[in-house]
C-alpha cells in the first residue's frame, strides 16, 4: 500500500481539498500539534462520506475532528489521516422558535444569530468556543445550560456512512458526553429548539456570562478551556488549587494563574509540556484527595 502522504499513485486524485504534512496546530485552539500526514477538509457530506470510504478501502487510520478546541496533537503529528469538518458545513435554517445548523457552525456565531432572532435558550453556549458538533457529542455546557436542554433532533452519520436522525432522548446525554463517541458517529447538523425572548434580556444575560468569562478565565491565552471534568461532589479547579497547583508550569505551559481548571500554553509550550502537567495535576491531586481527575481534552497522536 503506498505509505500515507506519498504521491506515487493517484489514490486521492478524486478526493477533494487534501493536503499533506498539514501543521495541526493551525487547527487547535492551543495552537500545538505536529503534521498530520493526510489532511482533508470536505465541502460537504457527499465528500466526506467519498473521502473517508477511500481511507477505508486503502487501509488507513484516519481521525474527524472539528474546532479543534478540546484537541491536544502530539508534537510528532499524527499518522494517517484526519478529516477535519470545518467552516464549510456553516449553514443555518431559521423556523419558527428553532434553528438547525450544521456541525461547522461556531457556537459564538449561532447564540448571536438566535439572539437578533429573539429566540432565547441559547445564551448559555454564547461563550463556548467550538462548533455545533463537537458541543452536541460532548454536551457541551457551561453556567447551568447544556446542549441536552435545547436539542431536539441530530442527523449523524453512522459508522456504515448512513445518514440517521436521533430525537434528544436517543442521544443518551450525559455529563460531558452522549452517544456519539462510543457508537463511532459523525453529527452533521442539529436541531435547536428555542423560545420567544425579548432581545434586551437575551443581549443583557450574553453580555453578563461574557464578562464573567473575561475576568474569570485566561481568554487571553491558547488553552482547550476547561481542562477537566467536574468529578462527582467536587470542582475540579478548588482541588487543582487546594493542591497548591495554581500558577504551577512545566515548560511552557501552565495551570491558569486566573484559574486553576484551565491549563494554558503561554506561548512557548510544546504538546509535551501540556501532556505533563496534565498528568502532573492528575497525580498530585489523586495522591493529596483521592480523587481521579478526568480531561476533557482529548489525546491525538502519540504520547
Amino acid at each position: 500500500m503506498t505509505q500515507p502522504g506519498s504521491r506515487t499513485d493517484s489514490w486521492d486524485s478524486d478526493i477533494k481539498n487534501i493536503r499533506y504534512s498539514e501543521p495541526m496546530k493551525n487547527y487547535t485552539s492551543f495552537k500545538l500539534g505536529g503534521p498530520a500526514d493526510i489532511f482533508i477538509e470536505p465541502d460537504n457530506v457527499e465528500d466526506l462520506v467519498f473521502a473517508i470510504k477511500t481511507l477505508k478501502a486503502k487501509g488507513i487510520t484516519y481521525h474527524v475532528i472539528g474546532n479543534g478546541t478540546n484537541l491536544l496533537v502530539s508534537d510528532q503529528g499524527i499518522r494517517g489521516a484526519v478529516v477535519r469538518i470545518g467552516e464549510k458545513f456553516g449553514k443555518v435554517e431559521v423556523l419558527p422558535e428553532r434553528l438547525i445548523a450544521e456541525c461547522g457552525v461556531l457556537l459564538s456565531t449561532l447564540s448571536r444569530q438566535a439572539a437578533k432572532l429573539e429566540l432565547a435558550g441559547m445564551e448559555f453556549a454564547s461563550g463556548i468556543p467550538g462548533a455545533v458538533g463537537g458541543a452536541v457529542a460532548m454536551n457541551a455546557g457551561a453556567y447551568n445550560g447544556e446542549m441536552k436542554d435545547i436539542v431536539e433532533w441530530v442527523d449523524l452519520l453512522d459508522k456504515n456512512l448512513q445518514m440517521i436522525r436521533l430525537k434528544n432522548e436517543d442521544m443518551e446525554f450525559g455529563y460531558r458526553k452522549s452517544v456519539v463517541e462510543p457508537h463511532h458517529l459523525i453529527v452533521i447538523r442539529c436541531c435547536f429548539k428555542l423560545r420567544k425572548g425579548r432581545a434586551e434580556e437575551i443581549n443583557a444575560l450574553m453580555a453578563e456570562l461574557a464578562e464573567k468569562r473575561r475576568t474569570k478565565q485566561p481568554l487571553h491565552l491558547p488553552s482547550a478551556g476547561s481542562t477537566f471534568k467536574r468529578p462527582e461532589g467536587y470542582f475540579a479547579a478548588k482541588l487543582v488549587e487546594d493542591a497548591g497547583l495554581k500558577g504551577f508550569t512545566i515548560g511552557g505551559a501552565q495551570v491558569s494563574p486566573l484559574h486553576s481548571g484551565f491549563v494554558v500554553n503561554n506561548g512557548e509550550a510544546t504538546a509535551r509540556d501540556v501532556y505533563d502537567l496534565i498528568r502532573h495535576v492528575q497525580k498530585t491531586v489523586h495522591e493529596k484527595f483521592n480523587v481521579r481527575l478526568e480531561t476533557e481534552v482529548k489525546l491525538l497522536g502519540e504520547f
